[in-house]
């Protein structure tokens, strides 16, 4: 995540400092940026429809995501209007989400 936070040019230690965390009774574990959690989501939508099928994707940023924890990106249609999907998308740890949305896909054919 010490990469990420350079590359993202995010100078909050808590995505990189353990010590600091330690300090902020986050047990020494740092926090995965936001757009890395989006990401994932998007990357869920792109697997599923296609590079460039994405028109809209929307999020709200729940719980911070530690350093060794696994999650899921899941979604569901929620209808179809001319073409476009329009799905209710989340990031989940432990079964709980940690990223809720919304997004409007190019719906795949078939």
């Amino acid at each position: 995540m010490k990469t990420m936070a350079a590359i993202l040019r995010d100078p909050y230690p808590v995505h990189w400092d353990r010590a600091s965390n330690e300090r902020l009774g986050l047990g020494g574990r740092v926090i995965n940026q936001g757009p890395l959690n989006l990401g994932y989501v998007a990357n869920m939508l792109m697997a599923w429809a296609g590079d460039a099928a994405v028109r809209r994707l929307t999020v709200s940023f729940g719980p911070p995501v530690l350093d060794g924890d696994h999650v899921t990106a899941r979604g569901v249609v929620t209808g179809v209007v001319d073409g476009i999907a329009h799905c209710d998308v989340w990031l989940e740890r432990d079964g709980a989400p940690v990223v809720r949305g919304t997004a409007e896909v190019v719906a795949p054919a078939g």
